[in-house]
């Protein structure tokens, strides 16, 4: 049996996108968003075992989707949480404690994350436990908060922060066992809490996040 995991999470509510249907629920290119994405890691390795994390609510209609779609896909489906780190927390408990590979974590509506990112990662994880993808900021950047005034700063020193974040398994779920704190703002903020170095590796620009009508849009053309 594959020893790696992937979590993929897909609370979210698409209240931006100004509609009921939640973001993952959407289709793009004719497909709902939440089986691209769950595609995306087939293609890297069709034995991954996979664990989706949704709202209660929300898995009798991804029960109908799969049968419409005919999307048979092997998986463990878990309820949400309030949080993300809650949610997170839930997908690693339907992971064997014993468990000795590599897990990803990865948004439910990121469709277009490369194949060869997501091997970046898994690979990197490998051999140093934690890994990124990030790529660079093309935009000029200003800082509006804080105590100084208002200043463009230089965009060098930031990069934007993708999933799949990936880490050894059993490294991301001692990390899970802390308290939750309002600082966690992704899992490699979690894991960092534990004083273990985070690596980076390259993202892919399409790997974007779907959650505005325009995202969908975007998405539109990346099908084409």
């Amino acid at each position: 049996m594959n020893p790696d995991y992937v979590i993929i999470v897909a609370g979210g509510k698409g209240a931006r996108m100004g509609g009921d249907v939640p973001k993952q629920f959407l289709e793009i290119g004719g497909q709902p968003v939440l089986m691209r994405t769950i595609r995306r890691f087939l293609a890297f390795d069709a034995t991954l075992n996979i664990v989706l994390v949704l709202p209660a609510s929300e898995q009798e209609t991804w029960q109908q989707l799969c049968r419409r779609f005919d999307f048979d896909v092997p998986m463990t489906v878990v309820d949400g949480g309030d949080t993300r780190f809650e949610s997170v927390s839930n997908g690693l408990s339907a992971i064997p404690d014993d468990a000795n590979g590599v897990v990803a974590v990865h948004d439910g509506v990121r469709p277009f994350v490369s194949v060869e990112v997501i091997g970046r990662c898994f690979d990197a994880a490998r051999e140093e436990q934690a890994a990124i993808p990030t790529v660079e900021v093309v935009e000029t950047l200003r800082r509006i908060g804080g105590d100084e005034a208002e200043k463009n700063v230089n965009r060098a020193d930031y990069q934007v922060v993708q999933t799949p974040q990936t880490f050894d398994i059993q490294l991301l779920k001692r990390a899970y066992r802390q308290p939750y704190k309002e600082a966690f703002t992704d899992d490699a903020t979690v894991v960092e809490q534990l004083g273990v170095k985070v690596s980076r590796v390259a993202g892919n620009r399409e790997n974007i996040k779907v959650t505005t009508p325009f995202d969908l849009q975007v998405g539109e053309a990346l099908c084409l």
